[in-house]
């Protein structure tokens, strides 16, 4: 799961690059570049809870 949380954030920075390049009005733009960083958000949140350890992985 780390390594698809780290492919995804990439694609959300491409999607807001893509937006700023191809959408001509603001308000259009505005929601297609929240969408990107949505997408990045998401992407690391996966990459985190993929390196966290699991309950058992803890050993007293």
């Amino acid at each position: 799961m780390k390594y698809a949380g780290l492919a995804v954030m990439p694609t959300g920075f491409v999607l807001t690059l893509a937006a700023l390049l191809l959408f001509p009005g603001p308000a259009t733009r505005a929601v297609f570049i929240l969408c990107g960083i949505a997408v990045e958000v998401l992407g690391f949140g996966v990459a985190i809870r993929g390196h966290m350890l699991s309950r058992g992985d803890f050993r007293s």
